[in-house]
């Protein structure tokens, strides 16, 4: 994939995966953070080679803020990093999805 290519796919997919953590706030639901990082990176990738891409580089971008800035743990990132490859991977999100989450999402 050229250069331009790939940033018109980071900026296509990056919505699935704002539409998750848009998601995430209005479902306001303990234990769902998980959930909604595989959610939102099988999104992307379902979305092509492009989209797989955008989902690995804003999940790593993300993680390293999280770390870096807000002062999140390793731990905590490397339990997002699995549910974000997880998603990415095609795997089941009912792995991830807490219970009595509403079926809106």
């Amino acid at each position: 994939m050229n250069r331009a290519y790939r940033w018109g796919m980071y900026r296509a997919y990056r919505w699935g995966m704002y539409r998750a953590y848009s998601d995430m706030r209005e479902a306001n639901w303990k234990n769902s953070d998980r959930y909604f990082h595989s959610r939102g990176n099988q999104d992307a990738a379902n979305r092509g080679p492009g989209g797989r891409w955008a989902a690995e580089k804003i999940s790593n971008a993300r993680e390293w803020f999280d770390q870096r800035v807000k002062g999140d743990s390793a731990a905590d990132s490397a339990r997002d990093q699995e549910a974000n490859r997880w998603g990415r991977n095609g795997g089941d999100l009912n792995k991830y999805r807490p219970a009595g989450l509403p079926s809106k999402y």
